[in-house]
């Protein structure tokens, strides 16, 4: 058993011409004349600008100002539009075959129309050395320590399978605790964390016990093999 560990990468995407509807941009299709939609798209919003990308079979999001990616379920909705959830099964983003995009936010619950602007660059998880995990791990630890104001320890196993998806995993926890510390009532939850221990299963969960968050990762679900940063709030929470 040995660690790596993984960055998300913004890797080159091919040139691209914006299609005329916001509906192209998710659901392809349209005048034949018009380009293909691209697999890996910008759009921006008055909730901020962020990236979908479709080339992996799962959706997966991404925000300009977090280092989190999500990863969604496409559900249908009435009238032919399609509804993309994270893992506790809340709507992230809509879209409707009348060409309209909608983000939800904390800052938006309500949602936020989105504009399509062009291409963007796929969201990957790349493998990297055993130093590299340990210094992730220390990295989440210091921001966790921070927020709470009191030693948080992360530790791990991993195999060559799980090291990636675990360096992301525990990048997201990081962001779960920053997230609760900000919350009124979350300093009493995260009263609860001492401890992230991250290792590879069968299923991705987060559970809190004994002071100790256990996350598990599902190497052959790539992104989607790990919880979501509010799962981990949800876990957290009394």
């Amino acid at each position: 058993m040995f660690a790596a560990t993984a960055l998300v990468s913004a890797c080159a995407a091919p040139a691209w011409a914006a299609p005329e509807s916001l509906r192209q941009g998710l659901f392809g299709g349209g005048d034949s004349r018009q380009l293909p939609a691209p697999p890996v798209a910008r759009y921006v919003s008055d909730g901020g600008a962020f990236v979908v990308d479709r080339s992996q079979g799962r959706v997966l999001l991404k925000f300009d100002d977090s280092p989190e990616v999500w990863a969604l379920q496409a559900q249908p909705a009435p009238r032919g539009d399609v509804i993309y959830k994270n893992d506790l099964g809340e709507p992230v983003l809509r879209a409707t075959r009348l060409g309209g995009v909608t983000i939800f936010t904390d800052r938006r619950p309500g949602g936020s129309a989105a504009a399509l602007t062009g291409n963007g660059a796929p969201l990957k998880l790349q493998p990297m050395g055993p130093q590299a995990l340990l210094e992730r791990l220390a990295q989440a630890s210091a921001r966790s320590s921070k927020a709470a104001r009191r030693l948080i320890a992360f530790d791990a196993d991993a195999t060559p399978a799980s090291s990636a998806l675990i360096a992301d995993a525990a990048l997201v926890a990081s962001e779960a605790i920053v997230r609760l510390s900000r919350r009124p009532d979350g300093r009493a939850a995260l009263a609860q964390v001492k401890q992230v221990r991250l290792s590879e299963g069968r299923r991705s969960s987060a559970q809190l016990a004994n002071g100790v968050m256990k996350i598990t990762v599902a190497p052959t679900q790539g992104l989607a093999g790990r919880p979501s940063s509010e799962r981990i709030v949800l876990a957290a929470s009394p």
